[in-house]
Formats: C-alpha cells, structure tokens, sequence
C-alpha cells in the first residue's frame, strides 16, 4: 500500500513540472488568461524576453494572428512562460529554471 502513494506522488510531481495555470501572480496583481498584452505589461513589468513563434489561424481561418511568448523570471527557481494569440494571454506555463 506504502508503494502505491509513492508512485501516485511521482505521478503527480511529474505532472507539475511542466505545469499550465489560468493564472499567474505578479506582485500583488494576478494575470489570466485572455488578459491583453498592455495589461500583463502594466502588471508584471517588461517580461526578460520576448519571442515572436510563428501565426495561427483563427477558428474559422478567416484572420491570422501572431504567436508570441514572453517569458518572466526565474522566480524562486521557476520561469513563467505566457504565450499570447493575436495580443491575448492564452496560456500561461511555468518551468523549472535551469
């Protein structure tokens, strides 16, 4: 039985390591998902790098949008990257700092 949460617990750890969140804290303000990129800027500060990653079709490839991640960080050992569609926040990962 012991065996079994040690493996439910490495299970999980690995889960987190390369973990999505709706959310990110920056200071005392929180960003989320569908926030626009002026807003995430005016919370969190200039991010430590930016990169344009390609474009995207909307849903109904009728308009184009840029793919751009920003990534902030590290911060107690983690970096927060934030991917942006068409000057929206879509997803917000966080990864280990190397």
């Amino acid at each position: 039985m012991i065996s079994r949460k040690y493996v439910v617990a490495c299970v999980l750890l690995a889960a987190f390591s390369g973990a999505h969140a709706d959310t990110l804290r920056c200071g005392s303000q929180l960003v989320t998902t569908g926030d626009r990129a002026f807003e995430v800027e005016s919370k969190c500060g200039v991010p430590q790098h930016r990169d344009l990653v390609g474009y995207t079709l909307s849903r109904n490839d009728r308009q184009e949008f840029a793919l751009e991640e920003w990534v902030y960080g590290p911060r107690n050992g983690m970096l927060s990257i934030l991917t942006f569609e068409g000057n929206r926040l879509v997803r917000i990962e966080t990864r280990r700092a190397n």
